[in-house]
């Protein structure tokens, strides 16, 4: 983790002052924990959860929330802030402040998507295939959150039809054992 944290440290800015990293892959392939381990290696670097982002109604309708919100002020090297979705109260509860710093990681599935890879100086993907993913997200959320899985698994498998990140992936990480390995596939993730 620490020769992860010290090559991402030291990748050009890619969103005004700021190297914005990605952490992407299926739901329940680890992006959380993984990246809560970079953010720790890197010193405490602030984390954008994109859950925050996503509502009932638009799983991944949160795309103009992240630009307005971080992205472009990170980029013009202000402190950002946003607004977090509670999936209790189905409604936006509170606002979670993003501190202008050398390297941000935003977390997620879709992370990596195609409106936000411009801004990104590296993409990493979790490598769980969607079926493991499933399983593991299920046995942690528990048989109450059954239908909501149901309708997010068809919501992400469009989405990666639609939009797959992994091609442009510059690190992949075993979303079982947390092992980093580097990638020589697809486009370079600081593409546009």
């Amino acid at each position: 983790m620490a020769g992860l944290a010290a090559g991402l440290r030291a990748l050009p800015p890619s969103c005004g002052p700021v190297r914005l990293v990605a952490v992407d892959g299926h739901a329940g392939s680890g992006k959380t924990t993984f990246t809560d381990r970079l953010a720790t290696a890197l010193g405490g670097a602030p984390v954008v959860h994109l859950d925050d982002l996503a509502t009932h109604a638009e799983p991944f309708g949160w795309t103009w929330r992240l630009r307005t919100q971080v992205l472009e002020p990170l980029a013009a090297g202000r402190d950002a802030a946003y607004e977090v979705y509670d999936w209790t109260l189905r409604r936006f509860a509170r606002t979670a402040a993003v501190p202008l710093a050398p390297v941000v990681l935003i977390e997620g599935v879709g992370a990596g998507r195609r409106a936000v890879r411009p801004w990104l100086s590296r993409l990493i993907w979790m490598e769980l295939d969607a079926a493991a993913a499933r399983r593991r997200g299920e046995e942690r959320d528990g048989p109450g959150l059954a239908e909501f899985w149901e309708g997010w698994a068809s919501a992400e498998t469009a989405h990666f039809a639609d939009d797959p990140s992994r091609p442009f992936a510059g690190n992949l990480v075993d979303g079982v054992t947390g092992r980093i390995a580097p990638s020589t596939f697809g486009e370079p993730s600081t593409s546009a």
